[in-house]
């Protein structure tokens, strides 16, 4: 005996990218906001609104066309604003560094002692 309940056969729904290309607008708005490095973070803005006014519009390449310079746009600003704080502080260790360095060789030059006997005063 068959107990299961009766169950229609339909395909599941596809959840999948919407159509045309995406657009990088939040991605653009966080670097404008957060990391604008070189303005490259506003750049990628403006190439990301016209991706979407052109997907909107249906010209699907000028919207694969402008998607592609708002990645390349948001890659740069998002990698400019990681790496050069990285290498600044970097930069700021190995001074810091370089400088204790020569501060304990040249101890002996800011310790000289004064011998008792000075012969330019007599």
């Amino acid at each position: 005996m068959d107990t299961s309940y009766p169950r229609e056969e339909r395909p599941p729904a596809k959840r999948g990218p919407p159509p045309g290309p995406r657009d990088h607008l939040v991605w653009a708005i966080f670097n404008t906001l957060y990391m604008n490095f070189c303005c490259l973070g506003f750049v990628a803005l403006a190439f990301a609104i016209k991706a979407r006014d052109r997907k909107v519009s249906g010209d699907v390449e000028a919207a694969r066309h402008f998607s592609s310079k708002a990645r390349c746009y948001n890659a740069l600003a998002t990698a400019g604003s990681v790496l050069l704080p990285l290498l600044l502080g970097a930069l700021i260790v190995t001074g810091v560094i370089h400088l204790s360095k020569l501060a304990q060789e040249s101890v002996g030059f800011f310790t000289y002692q004064f011998s008792g006997s000075d012969d330019e005063d007599q």
